[in-house]
């Protein structure tokens, strides 16, 4: 989970306190420089004897080593086994139970870098439960639809966050384009939801869970026991304008879930190149990506192992953009300045026992937030502030979307009555949640209804109109949401770009005029 001391979770929402009167909810480059060494038979037939906890690796090869056949052999030497290997970006997803494995892959010729996903055995173990999300009583839901205005969703005049971008302006010209698909890259999606069902893609839905796709019927919903994370942001992109519940920011266009987070609620990175790759061969336009991978939350290129994380999700997203994929992705939720010279991080390796460290986020990344060509989204609340615990930086982030703030800071105009936003849960519910995670999907709704508008628009075209067409937003001239005297982040940057809101607050109107 995201918030800062959560275990267990990495979706980017957070658990806002009962004491700011919300309920819990959920909310997580370096050249190809390994060793070039020959193979070496001796040392991976005593390493693939030894024994230890299964684990999952990335292996990445050196470009101009296209034919990975020699390497997987060395892969089998050392202890391995192959699960996948995506031959396109030169990354192999292996499990072994070898302690040196990645060690000796490293010595491999054509090795360009190889790391443990993990530090918890598979399956990765559970440590801790979910936040849940602020459901509305039978009562409360007939009160707010009798409040509905003509050509509104019966829920939507709780939604505060459509008419804080002009989604609800938008609308009136557009739905969106049922030729464009977003992907929600995360906890699964129940695509069975009354709201979902009508827009649901299941032609670019899979598992990606073990760093291998399935598509087996039904294997990107969550079972009950998993967060409800994924299907509260389908939500937010594409619930369907059908006089059900609520109103997604891009209602007319088609959503697909990949999941990737284990049933316990890890994002490991096989998962996440598994699920940039399925999202790039399936004709996908744009991916929502709130979370980050686990178990690192910053990812040192100096430690081998993370770098080799690094490098292998940079390549997936990077491939998923030259083949039309625009990846948003949410900022994270502990209020970092990502900028700073140092930050402590106390989460990490968060599937096992963290230990605290001093991190420099110019190097250790927060993945795939701050890689090369995604679009980092900062989150809003109700009265257009940075929420509390958005992460900023100038630099680092492209946008801002609604993503809510607690009621106490920012609360918004009636009929509306809680500052967190509120959409879809699996099983034809609907609750208020917050944090980043709300955010990205906003923005990634906005630059849905950009490619529905300009259909031969490039990723970098799209990209290009979501900062250009948002709206510039000033840096506030005192950012002290509790009133204690103190200010609680720093802005830094002039009104057309700065450090908490980017290019500007996206906007969906502007987003469907040619």
């Amino acid at each position: 989970m995201k918030s800062s001391g959560s275990r267990g979770l990495t979706p980017r929402a957070v658990a806002i306190p009962a004491a700011l009167a919300l309920t819990g909810a959920l909310a997580f480059l370096p050249t190809s420089a390994g060793a070039t060494g020959q193979d070496s038979p001796a040392p991976a037939a005593r390493a693939a004897t030894a024994d230890g906890p299964s684990l999952s690796y990335v292996v990445n090869v050196r470009p101009g080593h296209r034919d990975s056949s020699r390497i997987e052999k060395a892969i089998k030497r050392a202890g391995g086994t192959v699960v996948i290997s995506y031959d396109r970006i030169g990354v192999i997803v292996a499990h072994s139970a070898n302690p040196d494995f990645a060690k000796t892959l490293r010595t491999v010729r054509g090795v360009a870098s190889a790391g443990a996903t993990r530090t918890a055995p598979l399956p990765a173990q559970s440590t801790g439960d979910i936040g849940t999300p602020k459901l509305l009583s039978e009562k409360e839901r007939k009160a707010v639809a009798a409040s509905a205005k003509a050509g509104q969703d019966p829920l939507e005049p709780l939604q505060w966050d459509l008419p804080a971008i002009k989604a609800d302006k938008a609308h009136e010209k557009t739905l969106g384009s049922r030729k464009v698909t977003v992907a929600v890259i995360d906890t699964g999606v129940d695509d069975t939801h009354p709201d979902l069902a009508p827009n649901f893609d299941r032609k670019a839905s899979a598992n990606c869970v073990s760093g291998k796709a399935d598509t087996t019927e039904g294997s990107w919903r969550p079972s009950a026991e998993e967060s409800p994370h994924g299907t509260h942001v389908a939500g937010e992109i594409a619930a369907a304008k059908n006089g059900i519940g609520v109103t997604g920011v891009a209602p007319g266009v088609k959503v697909s879930g990949i999941k990737v987070s284990t049933t316990a609620g890890w994002f490991y990175t096989e998962a996440v190149v598994c699920g940039f790759m399925w999202a790039a061969e399936r004709g996908v336009d744009v991916t929502n990506n709130s979370y980050y991978t686990d178990p690192w939350y910053f990812n040192c290129t100096g430690d081998p192992d993370q770098k080799a994380l690094v490098e292998a999700v940079r390549r997936a997203s990077s491939y998923a953009e030259r083949k039309g994929v625009v990846n948003v992705a949410a900022a994270g939720n502990e209020n970092y300045d990502l900028t700073s010279d140092s930050i402590t991080d106390t989460s990490s390796p968060n599937d096992t026992t963290p230990v605290e460290r001093v991190v420099d986020p110019s190097t250790c990344l927060d993945i795939p937030t701050q890689l090369p060509g995604v679009v980092t989204t900062a989150s809003t609340g109700a009265k257009g502030l940075k929420s509390s615990f958005s992460n900023h930086g100038l630099g680092i982030i492209d946008v801002a979307a609604p993503g809510g703030d607690s009621t106490v800071y920012q609360k918004p105009a009636p009929p509306a009555q809680d500052g967190r936003i509120y959409n879809t849960l699996p099983g034809g519910k609907y609750g208020y949640m917050a944090g980043t995670s709300m955010a990205s999907p906003h923005a990634a709704g906005v630059a849905a209804l950009i490619k529905s508008t300009h259909p031969r628009a490039s990723a970098a075209m799209v990209k290009a109109l979501l900062k250009g067409e948002a709206d510039d937003t000033a840096c506030p001239t005192s950012y002290d949401l509790d009133g204690d005297g103190k200010i609680d982040a720093v802005c830094e940057g002039g009104k057309n770009y700065n450090g908490f809101y980017g290019a500007g607050i996206v906007d969906a109107l502007d987003a469907v005029k040619k």
